[in-house]
């Protein structure tokens, strides 16, 4: 029972994150492969995974059940997240998984699962089928003698047959850089210097191959890389620029080196993260602004979707522009979902989600600072210049984490004191509230134990600040 306990808990409200060994472990990787090939009813499956150690092992218990179901596998080796979106997009087959925790702690791994064309699996979408499916194969014993033949095997081969199905390896590398690459023109790239930290996470090898194109085709831009080679370790910390801790590197890199602006990944490079250069990081908020007001400029009267932490900015840029926007829930899969049924040309989140409609609505972490560096040619203004009026207009706090043992009383404490004020209270996601001048929204981590708060005003950084400072203290005495 405590095992089928722990390993309910890797399963979240959009993917699978679980502590390695006691959650998530090869014998529940085997069996999710097998649930998914029984609720996808899929033929042929595609596997990615991103650096940490632990990955591949999962990613070859993944594949033994899926192989075990009769299920073709196409192992894609080290990949971001994305480049499984696009195998989902560009092979013939029937869906895709990727091995990744992310930006979560060394300890921790997980999966984000697609089916055909990158269609996203959550909760209502086939992931709760999964679950229970996969709970109760765990009543199977791992066949661990199988799995290490599998292993020698794949360690061996490139291919081989396995019981009624096959598996092999094949890399889409060239043509998903060709993918990204089609969002911009490159010729129009004006000499540029960037620093790229990939955070010995997954996204080197893309921009190697990006770099040689550009080399190949005379595209004047030169590459500063930091903390650039794959490494399960993560000897310069956990790949989550989001934190101020993990930002020292890049923003020190960008300065010495005189660079137009710096761009960090995450672990498994489906977020990416900018400084201007000055080397100060741009909330991911302010990039949504901006391309928002990119993609109506040259498609107006579209649909741009936005989550509901950080919005009025996005909501001025949206309607100046001609477009229209719509709130979405948090969270890569319900994103993805909106995207498709309202068919936005571009969707945003302020944790540094972009997602596209010519990438099938997908997330993507390369298409963002590609289409950054095409703004900052094409307008020769600095990458400071182009958000310094949206910041000016709309200063926002960041977001702010709390870890707090009861977070729903937590969040109706705050919500007790600032009623009487209130304007506008919305529930879309967590707890909204607006206010004359100001707003902030309370909401629970669909992926963690904590509550995330974020705070903005109208041109007024002191209100902005005082507010923020008079929730940290509710919260504080929560906890």
């Amino acid at each position: 029972m405590a095992a089928t306990d722990n390993a309910l808990r890797c399963f979240k409200a959009y993917d699978i994150r679980g502590k390695l060994g006691e959650e998530l472990t090869e014998h529940l990787a085997w069996c999710i492969g097998r649930a998914y090939a029984k609720v996808v009813q899929a033929g042929t499956v595609a596997l990615g995974a991103d650096v940490r150690a632990t990955s591949e092992p999962l990613k070859r218990a993944l594949a033994l059940g899926l192989l075990s179901e009769g299920v073709d596998v196409i192992d894609l080796g080290m990949t971001g997240t994305e480049e499984v979106y696009f195998a989902a997009q560009y092979l013939p087959i029937d869906g895709a998984i990727e091995v990744t925790a992310s930006h979560n702690p060394i300890d921790y791994n997980g999966m984000k699962l697609v089916r055909h064309n990158a269609r996203p699996i959550s909760g209502d979408s086939g992931l709760n089928d999964i679950k229970q499916q996969a709970i109760a194969l765990l009543e199977e014993p791992f066949p661990a003698a199988e799995f290490s033949q599998f292993c020698q095997l794949a360690d061996s081969s490139a291919a081989f047959n396995w019981a009624q199905a096959s598996w092999q390896r094949q890399s889409i590398l060239d043509a998903y850089v060709s993918c990204m690459l089609s969002f911009i023109y490159p010729a129009q790239l004006k000499p540029l210097k960037l620093v790229v930290n990939a955070g010995n996470g997954a996204a080197g090898h893309v921009i190697d191959a990006i770099e040689a194109i550009f080399a190949r085709d005379l595209v004047p831009v030169e590459f500063i890389k930091v903390h650039h080679q794959p490494d399960a370790l993560f000897p310069n910390g956990i790949p989550n620029p989001l934190l101020p801790e993990n930002r020292a590197a890049t923003s020190k890199a960008v300065i010495e080196h005189q660079a137009d602006f710096g761009i960090a990944w995450d672990g498994d490079f489906d977020r990416c993260f900018l400084f201007d250069e000055k080397g100060q990081f741009i909330e991911g908020y302010y990039i949504v602004g901006l391309l928002a007001a990119a993609f109506l400029q040259k498609s107006p009267g579209q649909k741009i979707i936005h989550d509901p932490r950080l919005y009025w900015n996005t909501q001025h840029i949206v309607n100046r522009n001609g477009g229209i926007s719509v709130i979405s829930k948090t969270g890569h899969a319900f994103i993805k979902e909106r995207m498709r049924a309202e068919d936005a040309i571009y969707g945003g989140e302020m944790s540094a989600h972009h997602y596209f409609r010519d990438f099938a609505y997908c997330d993507s972490g390369m298409v963002p600072w590609l289409l950054v560096a095409e703004l900052v040619s094409i307008s020769a203004k600095s990458l400071s210049q182009l958000v310094e009026d949206m910041i000016a207009a709309y200063p926002s706090s960041g977001e702010l984490n709390f870890h707090i043992d009861q977070p729903q009383q937590a969040v109706q404490k705050v919500q007790q004191h600032y009623m009487p004020l209130a304007n506008q209270t919305d529930y879309t996601d967590g707890l909204s509230m607006a206010f004359d001048g100001w707003r902030f929204n309370l909401r629970s981590s669909n992926t963690e134990n904590v509550l995330r708060l974020n705070v903005e005003s109208q041109q007024n950084s002191a209100l902005m600040e005082q507010k923020t400072a008079e929730i940290v203290s509710i919260l504080t005495d929560a906890e």
